[in-house]
C-alpha cells in the first residue's frame, strides 16, 4: 500500500451522504452532517489545509493512516473515514467501516455510475499507461477526457482517478493494474469499462501466479460488463483465452494481426529508419498512418490504439495524422540539479489539473527540507473542457495549497487569466518570449516545478536551467526504489525497524535525494560511513536518526553537533567519545555497540570484552546504547551456512549480555539484505537494507531495476580493413564497420575491463560491442548495420543490461559498479 503518491482528487457531496453510499455509520458534531466533501485525501504526509478535504484512513501491513489522524486535525482536517473505533472524538465528522480501502471502492463506484460517457479499460503486464497516454493524444480534439494521473492503477489508485470523473468529461480512459488473484474484481466494480484493451501478457508479478492462463484470465475480469475488447491475436495463448472469455461473457472481441491470422483488424508495417509505415484492413476499408518508432512494442501500442480510435469513431481518417506526432511517454517526472543551488523537477509532458496536483506535491517534498522557495513554470493547460477562468481559478487554488511561492506562466491563456492568480508572478505568450529574457539569477536557491503540455517544448526551459554536465547521466527510478523498500518490507514483521544503508554516496545513486524519498517513506535509521556524510545529510534538511559506521576521533564534535549517532566498536573509542559527551555536557547520547562474531573486521569479541563495555555503560549517565548489532560474513552463500547459523548464535549470546543489563530496550540487529532474504527468523528488532534496496536480490525477489547508466552518441564513422580503434590499436576492422563514439570512459566510472569487446552497450534496440580500449572519456561501439545517428541514446547498464552482468564481465561485483560510477556523472532522478 505504502506508494509515493499523493492521493487526491475533487469530488462534491456532504458527509452524510458518503456515510451512506459506504455504508457506514456517522459520528459528527451537530452541523457536520451537511457539510461538502471537494477533496478525498488519503496520504496525510501531503495535505495541505482545505475545508471540504476527507481523509480515507487506509490500513497496510507496515502503515496505518489511523495513527496521522490527531496531526491532521491540527492541520484543519475535520471528516475522516475510520476503521477503528477508539479514533473517534468530537473533534471532527467520522464515518466507521469495515475496512476503509473497499470503502473508498465503493464510493468511486458510486460516483461511476453517476456517468453514461464511454469508458475506456486499459490491463495487461505491459503498455497499459503508454497505450492510455497515447488514447489521449490522439483522441483529446474529438473528447474532454479524464484518465488515470500517471500509473495510478492499484487498488488505491483506480478509485482515486475515477473520482476525477466530472460532468464536462465525455470520454474516460482508466487502465488497472493487478498483482495477485482476487484484485480485478474490485477494479472492475469501480471502472465499469465499456470498452476493453487487453495489452501484452509478460513475466510482471507472474510469482504470484500458478500460471500465464490464470494471470490472463484474472486480468480479463475487468471487462465482465463490457461491451467490446481489444486484443491482439498474434499472441495464440492469451488470444485463445481472450476469445473463450468474450464469447461466455457475451462480448465483441476486436482482435487484431500483423501476421495474417484470423482478426478483425489486419495490419501491414514497414519500417524505415526509425519510424514505420502501418495499414490497417478493417472490414473493406483500408486505412494507412505513420508513427515516429520502430521497436516491436510501440507497433504493438499504436495498433491497440487504432482499434481503439475504430472502434469509438468508425472513421478515424482525420485522426490518422496524429500517430505521426506521437510522442515517448515520459510516465516518470526528472529530479535534477540546476543552476545556483536549485533543484528542477521536470514534469514537462503533459499539463492537467490531477498531474499538477501530484506535481506540486513532489515540489513540496522536495524543497520543505532543503529550506528552499518553491517556484512553478506552467504552460496553458489544455483539453480539460472546462471554462477558462473556472480552471485557472483551480488553478490558482492548488497553489496556494501548496504554498507556491512564485508562478511563470506560459501560455496566451494563462497570460490572459492573469488576474486570477493571487501569489507573485508572471506571464510569457511562449516559451521562445520566456527564454529570450530569461535571467537565470532568478532561479536561485529554489525547487522549481517545470510543468508544461508538449506543444510548449518546455524541455528547453529544463536545459537552460539545468546544472551543466556532459551528456552521459546516472538516472535513478525512484518509484523502483520504493517499490523495492517494499518488497523487503513485505518479509518482516511490522514492528521490525528498518536501517538503510546510504554511504558512499548511497552506493552510487546520491545521498541527499535518496535520504529525502526515505524519510518521506518513514525508515527508521539512515547509516553512513563516515561523519562528514552524516553532516551534510542533516544539512539538508533529514532527521530521523543517522547511524556513522566508521567515527573517527576528530569527527565528534560534528556528531554532537548534528545528532548522529556512532558505532562504538573498541573500548578506546567508547573512553574516547564518552570523553567528548562529557565535555559537551551531554546525558543518554545514544550509541550502537558493535559486536564481532567472525567478520573479524571491528567488533567487540569476546564475553571479557562485553562484560567491559557493559560495566563502563552502568558506570557512566553520558551514554545509552540504543542498539547492539553484527555484521555477517556470508549470508547470501548457502555454503556458508553453518559459519552464518555460528555468527547468528555467538551474536545472541553476546548481545544478550548487553540487552539484559539495562532497564531500557536494546535494539538487535544482524541481518543485511541477503540475511533478511535467507535467515528471516532473525529479523530480531532492526534488519540493515544495503544493496538489496538498489535492486540486487540473493535469491531471486522480484526487486526492480533502479539505476540505468547512459550517454549519447557523439559521432559515426565508417572505418576500412586494415584500420584500428582506440589505443595501443586494440580495436581492428576486419570488414567495412560502422564506429560509433560515445563520451563516457574510465574516469566516468566504466571499468577498462570492458572494452575489446568484452563489454556492450544497448542502441537503437540491439546490443552492440565495445570496440577498442576503453578510454578516459570516450569509447567506441561497433553499431554496423544499425542506422545509428549522433544523438542517438546508448545504455550501458539498466532495463536492456542488468548491472549484475557488467559486473560479471568486469570481474568484480555489483557494489563496485554502482559505487564506481564517477561524481562528475550527471544524477537524473525519476518519479511518478
Amino acid at each position: 500500500m505504502k506508494e509515493n503518491w499523493n492521493y487526491e482528487t475533487m469530488i462534491e457531496y456532504t458527509i452524510k451522504h458518503i456515510a451512506k453510499i459506504i455504508d457506514g455509520k456517522l459520528y459528527a458534531p451537530v452541523g457536520f452532517q451537511e457539510n461538502k466533501v471537494e477533496q478525498v485525501v488519503t496520504d496525510s504526509r501531503t495535505f495541505f489545509r482545505s475545508e471540504h478535504a476527507l481523509f480515507f484512513a487506509l490500513k497496510g501491513p507496515r502503515n496505518n493512516g489511523h495513527n496521522f489522524i490527531a496531526t491532521l486535525i491540527n492541520k484543519g482536517l475535520k471528516a475522516f473515514v475510520v476503521s477503528q473505533t477508539e479514533v473517534i472524538s468530537k473533534k471532527a465528522a467520522y464515518i466507521l467501516v469495515e475496512n476503509t480501502t473497499e470503502a473508498l471502492q465503493k464510493l468511486a463506484a458510486h460516483h461511476r455510475r453517476s456517468f453514461h460517457f464511454p469508458v475506456v479499460g486499459i490491463t495487461g503486464s505491459n503498455g497499459k499507461t503508454i497505450v492510455k497516454e497515447w488514447l489521449h493524444e490522439l483522441l483529446s480534439e474529438e473528447f474532454r477526457i479524464v484518465r488515470n494521473p500517471k500509473s495510478y492503477n492499484s487498488q488505491i489508485g483506480v478509485p482515486i482517478s475515477v473520482l476525477l470523473m466530472e460532468n464536462h468529461n465525455n470520454l474516460g480512459i482508466f487502465e488497472a493494474g493487478i498483482s495477485q488473484p482476487d484484485e480485478m474484481e474490485r477494479l472492475a466494480n469501480v471502472i465499469q469499462p465499456e470498452i476493453g484493451i487487453l495489452t501484452n501478457i509478460g513475466d510482471a508479478h507472474q510469482e504470484n501466479f500458478s500460471s500465464e492462463q490464470e494471470k490472463t484470465e484474472e486480468k480479463l475480469k475487468l471487462f465482465t460488463a463490457s461491451k467490446k475488447l481489444v486484443f491482439c491475436a498474434d499472441h495464440t495463448e492469451p488470444a485463445a483465452i481472450a476469445c473463450t472469455f468474450c464469447s461466455s461473457h457475451n462480448v465483441e472481441p476486436v482482435s487484431w494481426s500483423l501476421k495474417n491470422r484470423e482478426a478483425t483488424i489486419q495490419f501491414k508495417k514497414q519500417t524505415k529508419n526509425s519510424s514505420t509505415q502501418i495499414e490497417a484492413t478493417c472490414g473493406d476499408k483500408t486505412f494507412r498512418f505513420t508513427i515516429p518508432f520502430s521497436d516491436s512494442s510501440s507497433v504493438e501500442n499504436a495498433c491497440h490504439c487504432f482499434a481503439v480510435v475504430w472502434v469509438l469513431s468508425k472513421n478515424p481518417k482525420k485522426i490518422l495524422t496524429r500517430f505521426k506526432q506521437l510522442s515517448a511517454v515520459a510516465m516518470r517526472l526528472e529530479i535534477k540539479k540546476g543552476m545556483n543551488n536549485s533543484l528542477l523537477i521536470n514534469d514537462s509532458y503533459n499539463s492537467d489539473l490531477a498531474s499538477l496536483s501530484i506535481a506540486l506535491s513532489v515540489l513540496h517534498q522536495q524543497a520543505q527540507k532543503g529550506h528552499l522557495k518553491k517556484q512553478v513554470i506552467l504552460s496553458d493547460i489544455q483539453q480539460t473542457g472546462l471554462p477558462q477562468a473556472k480552471l485557472y481559478r483551480q488553478v490558482n487554488l492548488l497553489l496556494k495549497q501548496y504554498g507556491i511561492d512564485e508562478l511563470t506562466g506560459i501560455g496566451p491563456e494563462i497570460s490572459a487569466s492573469s488576474e486570477l492568480f493571487s501569489l507573485k508572478k508572471e506571464f510569457y505568450v511562449s516559451t521562445q518570449s520566456f527564454a529570450n529574457v530569461l535571467a537565470r539569477n532568478r532561479y536561485k536557491n529554489s525547487a522549481i516545478l517545470i510543468k508544461g503540455a508538449r506543444n510548449f517544448a518546455f524541455e528547453k526551459i529544463s536545459a537552460l536551467l539545468q546544472q551543466k554536465a556532459h551528456q552521459t547521466v546516472l538516472e535513478i527510478d525512484l518509484n523502483a526504489l520504493v517499490h523495492n523498500l517494499n518488497v523487503f518490507r513485505s518479509l518482516l514483521r511490522p514492528s521490525t525497524k528498518i536501517m538503510v544503508m546510504v554511504k558512499a554516496f548511497s552506493y552510487g545513486s546520491g545521498d541527499v535525494e535518496i535520504a529525502k524519498l526515505l524519510q518521506f517513506q518513514n525508515t527508521d535509521y539512515l547509516a553512513v560511513a563516515v561523519a562528514d556524510e552524516g553532516v551534510e545529510l542533516r544539512k539538508s534538511g533529514i532527521e530521523i536518526p543517522i547511524i556513522v559506521m566508521n567515527p573517527e576521533e576528530h569527527s565528534f564534535q560534528n556528531i554532537i553537533d548534528y545528532r548522529l549517532e556512532p558505532n562504538i566498536y573498541s573500548q578506546e573509542l567508547l573512553a574516547g567519545f564518552e570523553k567528548a559527551a562529557t565535555e559537551n555536557a551531554l546525558q543518554q547520547f545514544p550509541v550502537h555497540i558493535k559486536l564481532d562474531t567472525g567478520m573479524n573486521r571491528l567488533g567487540f569479541k569476546s564475553e571479557e570484552e562485553v562484560n567491559r563495555v557493559v560495566s563502563f555503560l552502568q558506570n557512566t549517565d553520558r551514554l545509552k546504547a540504543v542498539s547492539v548489532f553484527s555484521h555477517l560474513a556470508g549470508s547470501d552463500d548457502p555454503q556458508l551456512d553453518d559459519f552464518t547459523l555460528r555468527q547468528m548464535e555467538c551474536f545472541e549470546a553476546l548481545s544478550q549480555k548487553i540487552t539484559e543489563s539495562f532497564p531500557h530496550k536494546t535494539d538487535r540487529h544482524i541481518l543485511n539484505s541477503a540475511g533478511i532474504e535467507r535467515f528471516t527468523d532473525k529479523q530480531f528488532e532492526m534488519v540493515r537494507l544495503g544493496i538489496g534496496l538498489y535492486g540486487i536480490s540473493a535469491t531471486g525477489l522480484p526487486l526492480q531495476n533502479i539505476s540505468t547508466f547512459k550517454s549519447v552518441v557523439s559521432q559515426v564513422k565508417i572505418l576500412q580493413p586494415g584500420e584500428t580503434v582506440g589505443y595501443s590499436r586494440k580495436g581492428k576492422i576486419t570488414g567495412q564497420t560502422e564506429i560509433a563514439v560515445v563520451p563516457v570512459g574510465y574516469a566516468d566510472g566504466l571499468d577498462r575491463k570492458l572494452g575489446n569487446g568484452n563489454g556492450e552497450a544497448f542502441v537503437n534496440g540491439k546490443r552492440v560491442p565495445i570496440t577498442g580500449n576503453v578510454c578516459m572519456d570516450m569509447l567506441m561501439l561497433d553499431v554496423t548495420g544499425l542506422n545509428v545517428q549522433p544523438g542517438n541514446e546508448v545504455e550501458f547498464f539498466g532495463p536492456n543490461i542488468s548491472i549484475s552482468e557488467v559486473a560479471q564481465k568486469a570481474g568484480t561485483i555489483p557494489y563496485e559498479i554502482l559505487t564506481g560510477i564517477s561524481q562528475r556523472v550527471k544524477r537524473v532522478y525519476l518519479q511518478e
